[in-house]
């Protein structure tokens, strides 16, 4: 809110006409208007279609003023030193009329002490005054309003012996990490819900504020809030890329921020499919206990013209306001393969998309961690590898003996089966070139022949499935072998140190 003020209160200063703040908290904004205009000695009007215009403090309705024509006619009229502030005027932006007004008004505002200030939570501005229009976006409360806010509420109730309240350092700030990018009444109101669900206040209310975020993801209608129950121990092997991990999983405290570290910026997996790519991204939300959000590029698209870039921006502006938060895009090539030819096959739709997305890779500032994952790197538009735009790349290669045995042991225990009941060592040899996916899908096939047959399952089961199964690797050795060619001197292996079917996996030697 303080860099909003700051802005605001320059462009009035610097005699700016007509200024346009994007925000749903209208509340906040008025009584920030209100204390500026007593600073700088000015007059407050604010305008509504419902109240028309009148003086701030006084609650009468103006039914000439209701009309937006008329509302602009009398600023027209006011002289000396005023600010108005309309609320909600974005509809009126598209008649002609409305339009000509204002830039009409722009040369008479220019020559007096009086701005005016439209607020909305939709910006809309005409091409015609896009020259004449300054653009501000209020920020979201942040970690210290929230803070204050949550003090605020537990002091309230603290007195009450139902009540129970339970706010070590560490939980009020998760709590408040669940709440930031929600205003501050939706804040209040989480809260609320939070202490009235079960009387108490602590480390079980994280879930529950967290619900209102989903809210707002919902409604965005281009990103998906992701609940996952995956852990990390459920990710076979990638020794590497898991030690990367938890090495990083307080990288968004404030401890973390106090001691100096960067908030991580993503990461880039590449592999072969079916190598868990997408449960590593669903296991980080887990471990690191912030939001998972699932970002289908393709929704960006719509047949509307202007309105793909407008979407990009949603969508990112919605993921920030609700960080610290973890971005997934999967396969990532699919969405982005179109870019090089995009002059010709969409008048530079998806490359104007594309460039937004990258920019925004390169320069954002708030803690929103972007896992994409790849199968086909030659899809790949160069300018998303270059460095700065993740952290790292990883290479996911197929699992070796070792890691196939430990995947074997994951899905048997899934299954409510004890691997030691089982000849894993077995299973993992007969499983050469087998993914991650298809050592589940071969665990499934023999549970289907055991059930089938009113027995329990054996270890000649799986065996038999892995014969009858014919690997992807084998089908596009090619491909996988150029995957691997690429990744060997351009990307970090997820697994090190273990054996790739008697050979060391990973060519890179790290220091970690």
């Amino acid at each position: 809110m303080e860099k909003c003020k700051k802005e605001i209160d320059i462009l009035v200063r610097a005699r700016y006409p007509l200024i346009f703040v994007t925000t749903y908290e209208e509340e906040r904004l008025a009584g920030f208007i209100s204390n500026l205009s007593k600073e700088q000695n000015k007059q407050l009007f604010l305008w509504s279609v419902t109240s028309g215009m009148h003086k701030h403090g006084e609650n009468k309705i103006d039914e000439a003023t209701k009309d937006p024509l008329s509302a602009l006619n009398c600023v027209e009229r006011q002289t000396g030193p005023v600010i108005f502030l309309f609320h909600d005027f974005h509809p009126y932006l598209s008649d002609p009329a409305i339009v000509r007004k204002l830039r009409d008004l722009v040369k008479n505002l220019k020559s007096t002490y009086e701005t005016l200030i439209f607020v909305s939570p939709v910006l809309s501005v005409p091409v015609e005054l896009e020259k004449d229009l300054a653009i501000v976006d209020m920020e979201l409360p942040d970690r210290e309003i929230i803070s204050g806010l949550l003090d605020s509420i537990a002091s309230a109730v603290s007195s009450r012996s139902a009540i129970k309240i339970d706010l070590p350092r560490e939980i009020k700030e998760k709590l408040v990490d669940a709440a930031l990018g929600l205003t501050y009444n939706e804040a209040e109101n989480a809260f609320a819900r939070a202490i009235v669900t079960d009387n108490a206040l602590g480390i079980k209310d994280i879930e529950r504020v967290l619900d209102e975020k989903k809210q707002i993801i919902r409604k965005s209608g281009i990103l998906d809030y992701f609940h996952t129950e995956e852990k990390i121990g459920n990710v076979g092997g990638l020794n590497n890329l898991k030690a990367w991990l938890k090495k990083r999983a307080l990288a968004f405290t404030q401890k973390a921020k106090d001691f100096g570290l960067p908030e991580p910026k993503g990461i880039l997996l590449v592999g072969v499919q079916g190598c868990g790519k997408s449960l590593t991204a669903k296991a980080v939300s887990n471990l690191w206990q912030i939001p998972l959000l699932r970002f289908d590029v393709g929704r960006v698209f719509s047949g509307i013209v202007g309105s793909s870039e407008e979407n990009m921006r949603k969508a990112i502006k919605t993921a920030e306001s609700i960080a610290p938060v973890i971005l997934w895009i999967d396969e990532i090539e699919k969405s982005l393969s179109g870019v090089q030819s995009s002059t010709f096959s969409d008048a530079g739709t998806s490359a104007r998309v594309f460039g937004t997305f990258i920019t925004w890779l390169q320069e954002k500032n708030k803690p929103v961690f972007v896992i994409a994952t790849a199968n086909n790197i030659q899809l790949l538009p160069p300018e998303l590898l270059r460095k700065g735009r993740f952290d790292e790349i990883f290479f996911i290669d197929l699992p070796s003996t070792e890691e196939r045995a430990e995947i074997f042991k994951i899905h048997l225990r899934k299954r409510n089966r004890k691997p030691e009941n089982f000849d894993v060592g077995a299973m993992a040899g007969a499983s050469f070139n087998f993914s991650g996916a298809e050592i589940e899908q071969a665990v499934i096939s023999a549970l289907f022949d055991a059930f089938t047959e009113n027995r329990e399952l054996t270890s000649g089961d799986i065996i038999n499935s892995i014969k009858n199964s014919v690997p992807l690797a084998l089908t596009m050795s090619e491909t996988i072998n150029g995957l691997r060619q690429w990744a060997e001197t351009r990307t970090v292996p997820a697994t090190i140190n273990a054996m790739q079917d008697g050979k060391p996996a990973g060519g890179r030697k790290l220091e970690l």
